[in-house]
């Protein structure tokens, strides 16, 4: 199934207003979270050729330093649907493809060829990892959605990365960015654009600006939120702002501790 909208739609319920987009530019953006999924299969051939296209995504000096475990499994699907925050999406998915950032593969194989690795002890490794596997997920993504499959990524991997690490049986050196879920969209379950901030506030011209003005946003995401039944009353800076504070971050607060003890960030 593809969804509908055409690239003109498709920008101006990104953006509130009218371009005159190529066709092209279509399938990156009618993108939209998929939570319902149709009762069918998706062949392990193509989840192959869509990890195929994920390692094609460009990668920092070709380490690499991403993994993925796919989890089919209904015992292990349930716990970390549990683990994710209850999302029925983990459960009904096709597939279900849990990325990581992963040092442990590249500091294996400098220890057989006798290199220390003494630099994966650093930030910008860690960072580097997670780049990599978020880059590769994307170039996924965008694979599987132009062949009319529907994802949503989980970032509820990372509210218990302890249990996690139990379930998939974890190394060290590895950290689960997020998951994601993979299948036939169900026609029967919207799934709508979501509007964006205007271009002026995420692109600027030769140097960050003083100030951030997105009230026109604003009053666009409460219109959305009403079409949507949610957030009655509020506006998007003001469900962002809740949604970043110290008591919405659902177990992730010893995220530092715990990757430290992985063997991330040491210095």
């Amino acid at each position: 199934m593809s969804f509908q909208e055409c690239a003109e739609e498709a920008w101006r319920l990104r953006y509130g207003i009218d371009s005159s987009i190529p066709e092209v530019f279509t399938p990156y953006l009618a993108h939209r979270s998929v939570r319902n999924y149709l009762d069918l299969p998706i062949a392990e051939e193509t989840i192959s050729h869509l990890i195929g296209c994920a390692q094609s995504a460009a990668t920092s000096s070709n380490l690499q330093l991403w993994s993925v475990i796919s989890v089919q499994d209904p015992t292990r699907r349930e716990q970390l649907a549990q683990l994710c925050g209850d999302q029925h999406q983990i459960r009904e998915a096709a597939w279900y493809l849990t990325f990581f950032a992963d040092i442990d593969r590249i500091r294996r194989i400098s220890a057989k060829v006798g290199e220390e690795a003494k630099g994966l002890d650093y930030v910008e490794f860690f960072t580097m990892a997670v780049i990599d596997a978020a880059l590769a997920a994307e170039r996924l993504v965008c694979a599987a959605e132009a062949m009319g499959l529907g994802i949503c990524y989980i970032g509820g991997l990372r509210n218990n990365p302890e249990e996690v690490k139990r379930t998939l049986n974890l190394p060290s050196g590895t950290f689960g960015v997020f998951g994601l879920c993979l299948g036939w969209p169900d026609p029967a379950h919207s799934a709508s654009i979501k509007p964006r901030l205007a271009q002026e506030n995420v692109w600027f011209r030769e140097q960050y600006p003083a100030e951030h003005d997105v009230a026109e946003y604003d009053d666009r995401m409460v219109e959305f939120y009403k079409s949507q039944k949610m957030n009655a009353g509020l506006n998007w800076s003001m469900r962002s702002a809740r949604r970043v504070g110290e008591g919405q971050l659902t177990g992730r607060e010893v995220l530092k501790k715990w990757l430290e003890q992985q063997g991330f960030n040491l210095r």
